[in-house]
């Protein structure tokens, strides 16, 4: 809340607009559920058709096309603010949002006319973005689930693993080998709920965001029309890229938005524990962690904003995207562990909010591109003169 605070002067008025919604409806609906979505690992589908009657759910879909059309730094806004209240039903609307934005960049327009614009009014529920495979994780490339064609049909077989939303999902869009080795041997594939041949496996029992639905997606001979395939047979690699920029903003900024829950949970209980005589914030030492914290936030907001607008102004920004998710996702672990710190015992106690904020915060290190992963691809631009040193 601080960081958007100060921020505020040079937003829009729908961008401001946008975050007051999602946080308003994150603030009513979503937090006070999200201890018991986390024990109990339900999937918040009402709430996932209530975020597409506000518009939540299609943020990078033109209105042209039944989407809300906001740029970038809204949907960064608009992530940070669902995920302050629960990280799961944050990372559930950043991968749909994900494939409704190559839907709508890359499907034809019939292809738009069956699947996106009944997306975007929320009567499929959510959709899912199946890249990663189970021996197959930040090496896209060499992604093996296999498709063939077989007269007017393409036939699927092989398995994706750790898909959000997969369980729940009315499509999946789907990144299969359909030619020979390498990116060129990609293409991408729309795969709707109840196809015979796909295979729900079951949900993941994960250490955190334990809500979102995550589920191997498994295709035993899985038949589809020669229609389902988007974009050009062998550009799968290339669509599956195109969306990368706005995915690491949208984790960066569910990345801020968890480390802001966290920082505001320490800052109340510092003030209410006392030790000592003194409450815990009285203590110089607490107040350099939470300047530090404060600091580290804000530094991530810049990077995220800076990145968010880069997009919008044309530019791929493949460093700066990689920037902003980088140090977001690990400032959120840095800043969830000095709560959990100051929390002391409470801390490890399930009864503490930080505890499952410590828990949802791992993984934002991992998914999206590993922070090893962003470092290559800051690490690269440098060097080849793209980034400036």
């Amino acid at each position: 809340m601080a960081g958007i605070s100060r921020i505020e002067p040079a937003l829009t008025e729908e961008q401001r607009m946008i975050s007051e919604t999602a946080r308003s409806y994150a603030r009513r609906r979503l937090a006070p559920g999200a201890a018991e979505r986390d024990r109990t690992g339900r999937f918040p589908i009402e709430e996932f058709f209530e975020l597409a009657e506000l518009g939540l759910v299609a943020m990078k879909v033109p209105a042209s096309e039944g989407g809300t059309g906001i740029d970038n730094v809204g949907y960064a806004l608009a992530m940070e603010a669902i995920a302050e209240a629960c990280a799961s039903t944050a990372v559930i609307l950043a991968s749909s949002n994900l494939a409704s934005k190559i839907l709508s960049e890359h499907a034809s327009p019939e292809q738009k006319a069956r699947w996106l614009a009944p997306y975007a009014e929320g009567k499929l529920g959510p959709a899912s973005f199946a890249l990663s495979e189970p021996a197959c994780g930040s090496d896209a490339a060499a992604l093996t689930t296999a498709a063939r064609l077989d007269g007017g049909n393409w036939v699927l077989n092989g398995s994706k693993m750790w898909i959000t939303s997969g369980a729940h999902a009315g499509l999946h869009v789907v990144f299969a080998r359909s030619d020979g080795p390498g990116p060129a041997g990609i293409s991408c594939f729309v795969v709707e709920r109840g196809t015979p041949g796909l295979v729900i496996g079951k949900e993941e029992s994960k250490m955190g965001k334990r809500a979102s639905g995550t589920v191997a997606l498994n295709f035993e001979e899985c038949r589809l029309p020669a229609s389902n395939l988007v974009g050009a047979r062998g550009a799968g690699y290339a669509i599956a890229l195109s969306a990368l920029g706005a995915g690491r903003v949208g984790i960066a900024a569910l990345s801020i938005g968890l480390a802001e829950a966290a920082l505001a949970a320490g800052v109340a209980y510092g003030r209410e524990r006392r030790a000592f005589g003194k409450a815990l914030t009285e203590f110089q030492n607490t107040q350099f962690v939470l300047a530090d914290c404060r600091t580290e936030l804000d530094a991530a907001w810049l990077l995220a904003l800076r990145a968010a607008r880069l997009l919008d102004s044309g530019d791929k920004a493949p460093a700066e995207t990689s920037m902003a998710k980088l140090f977001a996702s690990e400032a959120c672990g840095r800043i969830v562990d000095k709560m959990v710190q100051l929390h002391g015992g409470y801390g490890y106690s399930r009864d503490y909010e930080v505890e499952r904020l410590y828990r949802d915060a791992r993984i934002t290190r991992i998914y999206e591109g590993t922070s090893e992963v962003q470092r290559l691809v800051i690490s690269r631009a440098l060097l080849d003169g793209s980034l400036s040193s």
